[in-house]
């Protein structure tokens, strides 16, 4: 991937059940740049994967605190190539076809995975950034502000996270202090039609159990489940609720 799509990687920073996170830099411009690749080896993946990209390519206007797309390169085997945003492009096609038929391409050599080239930032997730500093009142009151215009931003643009928490969210180190960037966009939907995004259109229960609105455990909910993900959010940070991730060992926020 480093030499088809300009791009050298340096270091693995993060790695989840779907994908890994490294640092790398383009080659062009010596910029450092965020890489996930997402393996889309199966139906499940490769659906996170197509809903991440759907979610960040609908908002047109970029918001500082949501994580900023540079562009999606599919690897489909050896060959690489930019996903094109049109919905009929032969990359897009390939992983809507991995969706809808099951298909499975285990063999290495036949893998299909999507990498995500996103802004880099420096400040590890807003999990780990709080965890590693006592609490400050300005600090949170910081975070909440630019946390609650990120999400009011993706309501706007119809754009429904469904899995907010502290350790989807980045911390980028800016001029005038820490920016934070709501980021991990897998479990997203982008609402269409004209309708009220806050009416109940989902039914699928998703998201992280302690950051669960009542009505998602219920079946039937709308984008105000990330209303109620951010004010667990908000509460955990104020009042430095944690626990220990049983899988990992990690410390969270939550």
């Amino acid at each position: 991937m480093a030499e088809e799509a300009e791009y050298s990687i340096v270091r693995e920073v993060g790695r989840g059940s779907y994908g890994v996170l490294y640092e790398a830099v383009a080659k062009r411009t010596e910029r450092k740049v965020a890489v996930k690749r997402t393996r889309c080896s199966g139906p499940e993946s490769a659906e996170l994967a197509l809903r991440e990209f759907w979610a960040l390519r609908s908002v047109r206007r970029q918001h500082e605190n949501v994580v900023r797309l540079e562009e999606c390169v599919l690897q489909d085997g050896r060959a690489f190539r930019p996903l094109d945003e049109r919905r009929r492009s032969a990359g897009h096609l390939l992983l809507v076809e991995t969706c809808l038929k099951g298909r499975s391409r285990p063999e290495p050599r036949s893998a299909c995975s999507l990498w995500f080239v996103m802004e880099f930032c420096d400040g590890g997730t807003m999990n780990e950034y709080l965890l590693a500093r006592g609490p400050a009142a300005r600090l949170n009151r910081s975070f909440m502000r630019q946390l609650g215009g990120a999400v009011a931003f993706l309501h706007r643009h119809r754009v429904v996270h469904r899995d907010l928490k502290a350790d989807n969210v980045l911390v980028a180190h800016g001029r005038a202090g820490p920016v934070v960037k709501v980021a991990n966009f897998g479990l997203s939907r982008v609402c269409r039609g004209e309708g009220n995004v806050n009416q109940p259109c989902f039914s699928s229960a998703c998201g992280s159990n302690f950051f669960m609105a009542p009505e998602v455990w219920e079946g039937r909910y709308g984008a105000k489940a990330d209303i109620f993900a951010l004010g667990i959010t908000f509460w955990a940070m104020v009042e430095r609720i944690t626990f220990r991730d049983g899988a990992t060992e990690k410390e969270l926020l939550g």
